[in-house]
């Protein structure tokens, strides 16, 4: 990749993930780039085709990886669907690897997921624009590991799940931390675990139709 518009990405990268996207001026971009405002024009044209460009210059070799694990989690079932568990480890999992890997930076581009989450549909745009066939196959295989949960309950337990990953990417709360004794400590590996477990259980939680049958639940 050109060296120029390799530090323009790695600096956007690191703003955009510090300060979000809304808060960070493609002057502060290129000052902290060491290049003219010519160079972000002729490489990314926009401010918004520059986070499109950072977003996939991770993204795409994740979903390749996502998809190359729901492949093998899919051969292993045979005729059975892949179970829940594994239709999300294989979602979730390579971005946590991501981070893991001291060379790829992979922590600032995780604290950027959470970021954009927080900030609307800019994440969601890119997605649906560049990944729908990724995301069409991880809906079909939720629907078949699923087959019971109604589509407008499977609908908002996704958007619960996507809350929880975007608040795990963003690392453990200091908020949290600041009226608990919980320490603000993160362990990829370990929050790769609690996030499959969790979302799992969620996923499963039985159907409830008004606050009355959530107390009858409840009591029992």
């Amino acid at each position: 990749m050109n060296h120029t518009k390799e530090r323009i990405l790695d600096t956007a990268e690191r703003l955009f993930a510090q300060q979000g996207y809304a808060a960070t001026s493609l002057r502060s971009i290129i000052a902290g780039a060491g290049v003219n405002l010519a160079a972000v024009h002729y490489h990314f044209h926009s401010k918004e085709a520059l986070l499109e460009a950072v977003v996939l210059r991770r993204a795409e070799p994740a979903n390749q990886e996502r998809l190359n694990l729901l492949d093998q989690f899919q051969q292993a079932a045979g005729e059975v669907p892949v179970p829940l568990e594994k239709v999300i480890e294989a979602f979730v999992a390579p971005t946590f690897r991501m981070a893991l890997d001291p060379a790829s930076d992979g922590m600032v581009f995780m604290r950027l997921l959470g970021r954009l989450h927080a900030e609307g549909d800019l994440l969601s745009g890119i997605l649906i624009s560049q990944f729908s066939d990724m995301l069409a196959r991880f809906g079909a295989a939720l629907r078949r590991a699923l087959p019971d949960l109604p589509q407008e309950e499977l609908f908002w337990r996704l958007n619960f799940a996507i809350g929880a990953l975007a608040q795990t990417l963003r690392g453990a709360s200091k908020d949290l931390a600041a009226i608990s004794d919980l320490s603000p400590s993160f362990d990829s590996e370990k929050a790769l675990e609690r996030l499959v477990v969790f979302l799992s259980a969620g996923f499963r939680a039985p159907v409830i139709h008004g606050i009355e049958e959530v107390h009858a639940v409840q009591e029992r």
